[in-house]
């Protein structure tokens, strides 16, 4: 079981994020996890090709998703996208602003919607908003109250200090939330429709 996570990050602090998410997939048995930061120039795109889930992960910037990733998006994944080669792939998301909410929502919301562009089936977290009143190690993840994908906050400070545990627990747990389900689908002896043959083109 293969997964990758593609991600961005300008000051380190969503690339720590991005760790965390890695951290939590890899606890899952058979898992073969790796980073790629969309900064670099050479994509494995084989590996991608590869891959049974990738998560993408973007700081937000003014409520957006990165630059970079943004092109990666347009640009970099178009033989992907004709070819429906990532269709019914797992996809997941996480996104880190300085701000508490800071329109992560909408960060998130741009890449589940590349994912669904690309015929991949999205997995969000199974989580309540942290209760802060709560002894139980669960009850304080998912801090920010997301469902569509990992949210984390980073102050204006290094990224060895923030963000915070509670958000890169929560990010961690998405990762392994992520793979155990990939794990599932591809253990199952009949695999998903079409996962194996090119999307007939409707005329």
């Amino acid at each position: 079981m293969i997964v990758s996570i593609v991600y961005d990050s300008g000051y380190g602090h969503t690339a720590k994020q991005a760790e965390a998410v890695a951290k939590g997939a890899r606890q899952v048995s058979g898992a073969e996890v790796t980073l790629i930061p969309v900064s670099e120039k050479n994509i494995p795109w084989e590996a991608l090709e590869k891959s049974d889930a990738i998560i993408f992960g973007s700081p937000t910037y003014n409520g957006l998703i990165s630059a970079r990733l943004k092109q990666f998006f347009e640009d970099s994944t178009r033989t992907a996208w004709t070819e429906l080669k990532w269709r019914n792939k797992i996809a997941a998301g996480f996104s880190n602003s300085g701000a508490q909410n800071g329109d992560k929502l909408n960060s998130l919301m741009s890449i589940a919607l590349f994912a669904a562009q690309h015929g991949m089936i999205w997995v969000g977290l199974d989580l309540h908003p942290a209760d802060p009143n709560s002894t139980a190690t669960t009850k304080n993840l998912n801090r920010l109250g997301s469902w569509l994908g990992a949210m984390a906050q980073s102050d204006n400070a290094s990224p060895e200090i923030t963000p915070g545990g509670s958000d890169l627990k929560t990010a961690e747990y998405l990762g392994k939330r992520v793979a155990e389900i990939t794990s599932r689908l591809t253990n199952r002896s009949e695999k998903l429709p079409g996962s194996d043959s090119k999307a007939k083109q409707l005329v």
